[in-house]
Protein backbone atom coordinates (compact mmCIF):
# COMPACT_ATOMS: atom_id res chain seq x y z
CA UNK A 1 0.00 0.00 0.00
CA UNK A 2 1.09 3.33 -0.89
CA UNK A 3 2.53 6.06 2.22
CA UNK A 4 0.55 9.08 2.28
CA UNK A 5 2.19 11.06 4.73
CA UNK A 6 1.07 13.76 6.84
CA UNK A 7 1.85 17.12 4.28
CA UNK A 8 2.71 19.78 6.90
CA UNK A 9 5.56 22.20 6.78
CA UNK A 10 6.22 24.21 10.05
CA UNK A 11 9.04 25.98 11.94
CA UNK A 12 9.04 27.57 15.12
CA UNK A 13 11.77 29.53 16.98
CA UNK A 14 15.11 30.18 15.25
CA UNK A 15 15.76 27.45 12.31
CA UNK A 16 17.54 28.00 9.05
CA UNK A 17 15.24 28.79 5.56
CA UNK A 18 16.66 25.46 4.26
CA UNK A 19 18.47 22.50 5.70
CA UNK A 20 21.81 22.20 5.85
CA UNK A 21 22.52 25.50 4.68
CA UNK A 22 22.70 29.12 6.75
CA UNK A 23 22.65 27.63 9.97
CA UNK A 24 21.94 29.90 12.73
CA UNK A 25 24.92 31.51 14.41
CA UNK A 26 26.13 29.09 16.92
CA UNK A 27 23.55 25.83 16.15
CA UNK A 28 23.94 22.64 15.75
CA UNK A 29 21.40 21.29 12.91
CA UNK A 30 19.87 17.54 13.83
CA UNK A 31 17.84 16.18 10.92
CA UNK A 32 15.05 13.71 12.33
CA UNK A 33 13.55 11.20 9.03
CA UNK A 34 12.02 8.74 7.87
CA UNK A 35 12.53 6.24 5.18
CA UNK A 36 15.91 7.27 5.75
CA UNK A 37 16.41 10.19 3.68
CA UNK A 38 13.39 9.69 1.28
CA UNK A 39 10.48 10.28 3.85
CA UNK A 40 9.44 13.74 5.67
CA UNK A 41 12.05 15.28 8.21
CA UNK A 42 12.62 17.46 11.03
CA UNK A 43 15.24 19.85 11.11
CA UNK A 44 16.56 20.77 14.87
CA UNK A 45 18.88 23.79 15.80
CA UNK A 46 20.77 22.94 19.14
CA UNK A 47 22.75 24.86 21.33
CA UNK A 48 24.76 22.20 21.76
CA UNK A 49 26.23 19.05 19.19
CA UNK A 50 23.79 15.91 19.68
CA UNK A 51 26.32 13.74 20.08
CA UNK A 52 28.22 15.32 23.55
CA UNK A 53 27.02 12.76 25.43
CA UNK A 54 29.52 12.42 28.30
CA UNK A 55 28.38 8.39 29.40
CA UNK A 56 26.21 5.74 27.61
CA UNK A 57 24.61 2.48 29.50
CA UNK A 58 23.29 -0.14 27.27
CA UNK A 59 23.37 -2.50 24.56
CA UNK A 60 22.35 0.30 21.98
CA UNK A 61 25.44 2.57 21.25
CA UNK A 62 27.78 3.52 17.88
CA UNK A 63 30.46 0.74 17.93
CA UNK A 64 33.34 0.40 15.85
CA UNK A 65 35.32 -3.15 14.87
CA UNK A 66 38.77 -3.55 13.61
CA UNK A 67 38.87 -6.13 10.89
CA UNK A 68 42.95 -5.61 10.30
CA UNK A 69 43.34 -7.64 13.43
CA UNK A 70 41.89 -10.98 11.67
CA UNK A 71 44.52 -13.59 11.02
CA UNK A 72 44.36 -15.42 7.46
CA UNK A 73 41.76 -18.53 7.52
CA UNK A 74 40.60 -20.72 5.58
CA UNK A 75 40.10 -20.64 1.72
CA UNK A 76 36.88 -21.18 1.65
CA UNK A 77 34.54 -18.66 1.72
CA UNK A 78 32.15 -19.87 3.78
CA UNK A 79 35.01 -20.06 6.65
CA UNK A 80 34.47 -16.21 6.27
CA UNK A 81 34.07 -14.20 9.64
CA UNK A 82 30.75 -13.12 10.00
CA UNK A 83 30.50 -9.95 11.87
CA UNK A 84 26.97 -8.20 11.36
CA UNK A 85 23.82 -10.00 10.15
CA UNK A 86 19.87 -10.33 9.76
CA UNK A 87 17.28 -11.92 8.14
CA UNK A 88 18.11 -9.84 4.98
CA UNK A 89 21.99 -9.66 4.95
CA UNK A 90 25.15 -11.17 6.22
CA UNK A 91 28.07 -9.19 6.25
CA UNK A 92 31.08 -11.31 6.94
CA UNK A 93 35.22 -10.95 6.23
CA UNK A 94 37.44 -13.00 4.31
CA UNK A 95 40.89 -13.20 3.80
CA UNK A 96 42.91 -15.54 1.25
CA UNK A 97 46.16 -16.05 -0.10
CA UNK A 98 46.39 -19.24 -1.70
CA UNK A 99 43.88 -20.46 -4.56
CA UNK A 100 40.83 -22.66 -3.80
CA UNK A 101 40.58 -25.76 -4.62
CA UNK A 102 37.04 -26.27 -4.71
CA UNK A 103 34.14 -24.88 -6.35
CA UNK A 104 30.71 -23.01 -4.46
CA UNK A 105 28.08 -22.17 -4.63
CA UNK A 106 25.71 -19.66 -2.71
CA UNK A 107 21.87 -21.16 -2.73
CA UNK A 108 21.09 -18.62 -0.26
CA UNK A 109 20.94 -15.22 -2.33
CA UNK A 110 23.41 -13.05 -4.34
CA UNK A 111 26.57 -12.43 -3.19
CA UNK A 112 28.75 -8.85 -3.45
CA UNK A 113 32.16 -9.29 -2.61
CA UNK A 114 34.48 -6.06 -2.33
CA UNK A 115 38.01 -6.28 -2.63
CA UNK A 116 39.41 -4.22 0.22
CA UNK A 117 43.04 -5.54 -0.37
CA UNK A 118 44.96 -7.60 -2.66
CA UNK A 119 44.51 -9.47 -6.99
CA UNK A 120 44.07 -12.22 -8.59
CA UNK A 121 41.71 -14.09 -10.91
CA UNK A 122 37.91 -14.95 -10.50
CA UNK A 123 36.56 -18.48 -12.14
CA UNK A 124 33.04 -19.10 -12.38
CA UNK A 125 30.02 -20.16 -14.85
CA UNK A 126 30.72 -17.76 -16.77
CA UNK A 127 34.46 -17.95 -17.38
CA UNK A 128 37.59 -15.75 -15.90
CA UNK A 129 37.58 -12.54 -14.40
CA UNK A 130 40.54 -10.56 -13.00
CA UNK A 131 40.31 -8.48 -9.84
CA UNK A 132 41.92 -5.89 -7.83
CA UNK A 133 41.83 -3.26 -5.13
CA UNK A 134 38.63 -1.58 -4.92
CA UNK A 135 36.76 -3.69 -7.11
CA UNK A 136 33.11 -4.80 -6.34
CA UNK A 137 32.00 -8.27 -7.98
CA UNK A 138 28.77 -9.48 -7.70
CA UNK A 139 27.83 -13.14 -7.28
CA UNK A 140 24.19 -14.03 -8.78
CA UNK A 141 22.78 -16.40 -6.38
CA UNK A 142 23.81 -19.89 -7.95
CA UNK A 143 26.58 -19.25 -9.35
CA UNK A 144 29.56 -21.60 -9.27
CA UNK A 145 32.92 -19.53 -8.47
CA UNK A 146 36.26 -19.62 -7.07
CA UNK A 147 39.50 -17.59 -6.40
CA UNK A 148 43.01 -17.74 -7.70
CA UNK A 149 44.57 -14.90 -5.62
CA UNK A 150 48.02 -13.71 -6.77
CA UNK A 151 48.85 -12.26 -4.06
CA UNK A 152 47.32 -11.96 -0.55
CA UNK A 153 43.18 -11.05 -0.79
CA UNK A 154 40.87 -9.52 1.97
CA UNK A 155 37.07 -9.18 0.92
CA UNK A 156 33.89 -7.88 2.33
CA UNK A 157 31.40 -10.67 1.51
CA UNK A 158 27.67 -9.18 1.53
CA UNK A 159 25.18 -11.24 0.72
CA UNK A 160 21.43 -10.88 0.19
CA UNK A 161 19.28 -13.21 1.59
CA UNK A 162 16.96 -14.56 -0.39
CA UNK A 163 17.03 -11.72 -2.15
CA UNK A 164 18.85 -10.25 -5.54
CA UNK A 165 20.97 -7.45 -6.62
CA UNK A 166 20.29 -4.31 -8.82
CA UNK A 167 21.09 -0.94 -9.66
CA UNK A 168 19.54 2.07 -8.36
CA UNK A 169 16.79 4.46 -10.30
CA UNK A 170 19.06 7.41 -11.45
CA UNK A 171 15.64 9.56 -12.67
CA UNK A 172 16.49 12.88 -14.10
CA UNK A 173 20.32 12.27 -13.86
CA UNK A 174 19.86 9.68 -16.86
CA UNK A 175 21.16 5.76 -17.32
CA UNK A 176 24.75 6.95 -17.61
CA UNK A 177 25.51 9.02 -14.41
CA UNK A 178 27.27 8.00 -11.18
CA UNK A 179 28.60 5.66 -13.28
CA UNK A 180 28.39 4.28 -16.82
CA UNK A 181 26.62 0.89 -17.27
CA UNK A 182 29.83 0.24 -20.05
CA UNK A 183 32.08 0.39 -17.12
CA UNK A 184 30.87 -2.99 -15.99
CA UNK A 185 33.41 -5.83 -16.39
CA UNK A 186 32.32 -9.13 -17.01
CA UNK A 187 33.70 -12.71 -17.33
CA UNK A 188 35.35 -13.84 -20.59
CA UNK A 189 35.45 -17.04 -21.42
CA UNK A 190 39.56 -16.94 -22.30
CA UNK A 191 42.36 -19.00 -22.43
CA UNK A 192 42.65 -18.99 -18.58
CA UNK A 193 39.03 -19.84 -18.78
CA UNK A 194 39.64 -22.75 -20.90
CA UNK A 195 43.27 -23.73 -19.32
CA UNK A 196 41.43 -24.81 -16.26
CA UNK A 197 39.07 -27.18 -17.62
CA UNK A 198 39.64 -30.79 -16.70
CA UNK A 199 37.90 -34.12 -17.72
CA UNK A 200 40.60 -35.73 -15.21
CA UNK A 201 40.50 -34.04 -12.22
CA UNK A 202 37.97 -35.14 -9.46
CA UNK A 203 36.05 -31.39 -8.39
CA UNK A 204 33.83 -30.89 -5.26
CA UNK A 205 31.48 -28.11 -5.70
CA UNK A 206 30.52 -27.15 -2.11
CA UNK A 207 27.27 -25.68 -2.27
CA UNK A 208 25.55 -23.27 1.13
CA UNK A 209 22.03 -23.25 1.39
CA UNK A 210 19.88 -22.38 4.68
CA UNK A 211 23.66 -22.02 6.10
CA UNK A 212 23.95 -25.22 5.85
CA UNK A 213 26.95 -26.88 3.54
CA UNK A 214 26.62 -30.02 0.68
CA UNK A 215 29.36 -30.87 -0.87
CA UNK A 216 29.02 -32.48 -4.55
CA UNK A 217 32.06 -34.03 -6.30
CA UNK A 218 32.62 -34.49 -9.81
CA UNK A 219 34.88 -36.39 -12.04
CA UNK A 220 35.69 -33.35 -14.13
CA UNK A 221 34.83 -29.57 -13.50
CA UNK A 222 32.15 -29.00 -13.84
CA UNK A 223 33.71 -25.27 -15.50
CA UNK A 224 33.08 -26.50 -18.86
CA UNK A 225 30.93 -24.59 -20.38
CA UNK A 226 31.80 -23.63 -23.85
CA UNK A 227 29.32 -20.75 -24.31
CA UNK A 228 26.58 -19.00 -23.01
CA UNK A 229 23.86 -16.32 -23.63
CA UNK A 230 21.90 -13.86 -21.51
CA UNK A 231 21.20 -10.91 -19.53
CA UNK A 232 22.14 -12.33 -16.28
CA UNK A 233 26.11 -12.48 -15.29
CA UNK A 234 28.68 -11.72 -13.15
CA UNK A 235 29.73 -8.00 -13.26
CA UNK A 236 32.73 -6.34 -12.11
CA UNK A 237 33.11 -2.48 -11.32
CA UNK A 238 35.71 -0.60 -9.56
CA UNK A 239 35.07 2.57 -7.17
CA UNK A 240 37.49 4.50 -9.64
CA UNK A 241 34.64 3.89 -12.02
CA UNK A 242 32.48 6.16 -9.86
CA UNK A 243 31.62 9.67 -10.68
CA UNK A 244 29.89 10.49 -7.81
CA UNK A 245 26.79 13.76 -7.54
CA UNK A 246 28.31 16.19 -5.81
CA UNK A 247 26.85 19.84 -5.51
CA UNK A 248 29.67 23.03 -4.38
CA UNK A 249 25.67 24.76 -2.31
CA UNK A 250 24.08 21.88 -0.73
CA UNK A 251 25.74 18.50 1.13
CA UNK A 252 24.24 15.42 0.08
CA UNK A 253 22.77 12.86 2.19
CA UNK A 254 24.16 9.43 1.75
CA UNK A 255 21.62 7.44 -0.32
CA UNK A 256 22.75 9.89 -3.30
CA UNK A 257 25.84 7.80 -3.13
CA UNK A 258 23.98 4.25 -3.54
CA UNK A 259 25.36 1.67 -5.90
CA UNK A 260 23.63 -1.41 -5.36
CA UNK A 261 20.40 -1.80 -3.50
CA UNK A 262 18.48 -5.16 -2.54
CA UNK A 263 14.76 -4.77 -1.43
CA UNK A 264 15.91 -4.46 2.83
CA UNK A 265 19.25 -2.46 2.36
CA UNK A 266 20.80 -0.81 0.15
CA UNK A 267 25.06 -0.71 -0.38
CA UNK A 268 26.44 3.03 -0.76
CA UNK A 269 29.98 4.07 -1.86
CA UNK A 270 31.77 7.24 -0.77
CA UNK A 271 34.62 8.02 -3.27
CA UNK A 272 37.01 11.34 -3.47
CA UNK A 273 35.13 14.39 -4.19
CA UNK A 274 35.79 18.14 -3.55
CA UNK A 275 34.35 19.51 -0.34
CA UNK A 276 31.44 22.14 -0.80
CA UNK A 277 32.46 25.57 -1.55
CA UNK A 278 29.46 27.77 -0.65
CA UNK A 279 30.25 29.66 2.07
CA UNK A 280 26.81 28.79 3.96
CA UNK A 281 26.59 25.54 3.02
CA UNK A 282 27.79 22.45 5.34
CA UNK A 283 30.76 20.62 4.31
CA UNK A 284 30.60 17.33 5.87
CA UNK A 285 27.76 15.11 7.30
CA UNK A 286 24.95 16.81 9.52
CA UNK A 287 23.63 15.15 12.47
CA UNK A 288 20.99 12.99 12.08
CA UNK A 289 19.22 10.01 13.72
CA UNK A 290 18.57 6.63 12.55
CA UNK A 291 15.45 6.29 12.61
CA UNK A 292 14.46 3.63 10.34
CA UNK A 293 17.89 1.96 9.34
CA UNK A 294 21.09 0.53 10.63
CA UNK A 295 24.03 2.22 9.48
CA UNK A 296 27.07 0.57 9.02
CA UNK A 297 30.81 1.74 7.10
CA UNK A 298 33.43 -0.31 5.94
CA UNK A 299 37.04 2.19 5.70
CA UNK A 300 38.51 1.46 2.73
CA UNK A 301 41.09 3.86 2.09
CA UNK A 302 42.15 7.57 2.37
CA UNK A 303 41.16 10.27 5.52
CA UNK A 304 38.17 9.78 6.74
CA UNK A 305 36.91 13.44 6.95
CA UNK A 306 33.97 13.06 9.34
CA UNK A 307 35.56 10.61 11.60
CA UNK A 308 38.46 10.31 14.36
CA UNK A 309 40.48 7.33 15.64
CA UNK A 310 39.65 5.48 12.36
CA UNK A 311 41.65 3.75 9.87
CA UNK A 312 41.60 1.93 7.01
CA UNK A 313 40.18 -1.76 7.25
CA UNK A 314 37.72 -0.74 10.40
CA UNK A 315 34.04 -1.36 10.45
CA UNK A 316 31.62 1.34 12.43
CA UNK A 317 27.92 0.44 13.08
CA UNK A 318 25.44 3.03 14.22
CA UNK A 319 22.14 0.99 14.68
CA UNK A 320 18.76 2.76 14.69
CA UNK A 321 17.42 4.92 18.09
CA UNK A 322 19.58 7.81 18.47
CA UNK A 323 21.38 10.99 16.95
CA UNK A 324 24.91 10.60 15.12
CA UNK A 325 27.19 12.73 13.29
CA UNK A 326 30.73 14.02 12.32
CA UNK A 327 33.31 14.10 15.38
CA UNK A 328 34.73 16.88 16.97
CA UNK A 329 37.60 17.44 15.02
CA UNK A 330 36.20 16.96 11.73
CA UNK A 331 33.38 19.66 12.46
CA UNK A 332 35.90 22.18 13.53
CA UNK A 333 37.93 21.90 10.72
CA UNK A 334 35.39 21.98 8.50
CA UNK A 335 33.85 25.19 10.09
CA UNK A 336 37.56 26.55 9.62
CA UNK A 337 37.15 26.13 5.65
CA UNK A 338 36.53 29.44 4.05
CA UNK A 339 38.52 29.40 1.71
CA UNK A 340 35.90 28.57 -1.41
CA UNK A 341 38.03 29.82 -3.96
CA UNK A 342 39.96 26.74 -3.42
CA UNK A 343 37.32 23.57 -2.64
CA UNK A 344 39.61 21.23 -0.40
CA UNK A 345 39.19 17.67 -2.08
CA UNK A 346 37.84 14.56 0.54
CA UNK A 347 39.82 11.94 0.14
CA UNK A 348 38.38 9.14 1.34
CA UNK A 349 36.50 5.64 -0.11
CA UNK A 350 34.41 3.74 1.93
CA UNK A 351 31.40 1.27 1.82
CA UNK A 352 28.02 1.99 3.47
CA UNK A 353 25.91 -0.70 4.49
CA UNK A 354 22.40 0.59 5.20
CA UNK A 355 19.66 -2.01 6.15
CA UNK A 356 16.17 -1.65 7.04
CA UNK A 357 16.04 -4.70 9.53
CA UNK A 358 18.11 -4.35 12.98
CA UNK A 359 21.39 -6.02 12.58
CA UNK A 360 22.38 -8.23 14.76
CA UNK A 361 26.56 -8.53 16.21
CA UNK A 362 28.24 -12.03 15.62
CA UNK A 363 31.14 -12.78 18.21
CA UNK A 364 33.96 -12.51 15.67
CA UNK A 365 32.99 -8.63 15.57
CA UNK A 366 33.13 -8.16 19.48
CA UNK A 367 36.86 -10.11 19.32
CA UNK A 368 38.06 -6.90 17.48
CA UNK A 369 35.71 -4.13 18.78
CA UNK A 370 37.10 -0.88 19.60
CA UNK A 371 35.05 -0.80 22.74
CA UNK A 372 35.95 2.92 23.07
CA UNK A 373 34.40 4.04 20.32
CA UNK A 374 30.86 5.75 22.05
CA UNK A 375 33.60 8.03 24.30
CA UNK A 376 35.19 9.65 20.84
CA UNK A 377 32.84 12.38 20.93
CA UNK A 378 33.41 13.71 23.86
CA UNK A 379 36.82 12.15 24.66
CA UNK A 380 37.40 14.44 27.57
CA UNK A 381 34.35 14.31 28.87
CA UNK A 382 33.30 11.17 28.43
CA UNK A 383 33.45 8.76 31.89
CA UNK A 384 34.41 5.08 30.50
CA UNK A 385 38.02 5.03 29.53
CA UNK A 386 38.76 4.14 25.93
CA UNK A 387 40.49 1.40 24.84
Amino acid sequence: MAKTWIPMMHSAGTASRQAHVALPEGSFEREMGKEGFFGPAAHFYHANPPTGWIDWDGPLKPRAFDTTKFSPGDTSPWAAKLLLGNAHVKYRHHSIAQKMDHLVRNGDGDELLFVHAGSGSLFCDFGHLTYSEGDYIMLPRGTMWRLEPAEATKLLLIEATNDSYRLPEKGLLGPHAIFDPGVLGIPAMDEAFKAQQSNTQTWRVVIKRRDQLSTVTYPFNPLDAVGWKGDLTVVKLNWRDIRPLMSHRYHLPPSAHTTFLANRFVVCTFVPRPAESDPEALKLPFFHNNDDYDEVIFYHHGQFFSRDNIHPGMITLHPCGFPHGPHPKAFQLAARATDTTQPRMLDEVAVMLDTRDALDVAPAAENVEFTGYVGTWNPQGFRQAAE
